[in-house]
């Protein structure tokens, strides 16, 4: 008994040194992926851990801290409740769409703000601003760069939803198109969102939206 529980301190030890250690490499991004890898499955790997205790390392996922630091920024630079709202990016064969809808179908409030946030998007792409994303994310997305470039080949139009709004961004330039995939497929991935990868027919809202054509006007 003492053996085994020797054995089993001996292996939480070990996780701790592997922990420190591997927090010298934290200036070296793409170094520390392997390093947190390893650190895991080594952990995880003990034969002296008990179950519970393996659970505890398997749910620590770097991820999840991921994801909170982007709801803390997007409902700084959005104006709107993470939480209490559903983010969807959606890739179509002529560019794609940002779509926010809040939850419930009474919360006015959200609706609003989503609105308000998602005219200013559809005006500041459309100048080549990409500040939000910027200040979500804290890098500058793919396909950034190219949709600056040519956003005079690109067209982002603002539709109401029901709960929200939308922003479709439709472009006829091959470039264009694909630097506007790529960072769709970017919002996905970073958002969690669970949208699909690939292009998506061109969506047709149950009730046919109110389509607004953004001025500097409407954000006086």
């Amino acid at each position: 008994m003492k053996n085994s529980h020797f054995s089993r301190y001996a292996c939480l030890a070990a996780t701790i040194v592997l922990g420190a250690a591997s927090l010298g490499y934290s200036q070296h991004k793409m170094e520390n992926v392997p390093a947190a890898v390893d650190k895991t499955k080594s952990q995880t790997d003990c034969p002296m851990m008990t179950n519970n205790e393996k659970s505890a390392v398997k749910t620590a996922d770097p991820s999840s801290d991921h994801q909170v630091m982007l709801m803390e920024k997007g409902e700084k630079a959005m104006g709107f409740s993470q939480t209490k709202t559903t983010h969807h990016f959606l890739i179509m064969t002529d560019g794609g769409a940002i779509q926010v809808e809040a939850n419930d179908s009474a919360d006015a409030v959200d609706r609003d703000q989503i609105r308000t946030h998602l005219k200013q998007i559809a005006l500041q792409f459309s100048k080549g601003i990409f500040t939000t994303p910027f200040a979500v994310h804290g890098e500058v997305p793919p396909g950034v760069p190219v949709m600056d470039e040519l956003k005079a080949s690109i067209t982002y139009t603002y539709e109401e939803t029901g709960k929200g709004a939308r922003v479709r961004i439709s472009t006829n330039n091959a470039t264009a198109l694909a630097a506007i995939h790529d960072f769709l497929r970017y919002q996905i991935n970073e958002h969690q969102t669970g949208d699909p990868l690939k292009f998506k027919a061109v969506i047709r809202a149950a009730l046919p939206p109110r389509c607004i054509k953004i001025t500097d006007r409407h954000l006086a």
